[in-house]
């Protein structure tokens, strides 16, 4: 049998006011913030499956997530 992937997506917000890096996933209830992106990433890659434990996902081997950066623009 092979292995389970799971996809979900990380939205990734620069708070320019507080001046960090925020990560959100409603999908697990992901909420996090860092200074720095790498940082915030490596965050991530360990809360991600404590979040599915906790939200009882199971069956999963391989958990692949995207970020996508969600951006305002105004003219």
């Amino acid at each position: 049998m092979g292995d389970t992937i799971m996809s979900i997506i990380v939205y990734i917000n620069w708070d320019d006011e507080a001046k960090v890096y925020i990560a959100l996933c409603d999908e697990i209830g992901l909420a996090l913030e860092s200074d720095s992106y790498d940082e915030l990433i490596n965050r991530a890659k360990d809360a991600i499956p404590e979040l599915l434990e906790l939200n009882h996902i199971q069956g999963c081997s391989n958990i692949c997530f995207l970020t996508a950066e969600r951006r305002v623009d105004c003219a």
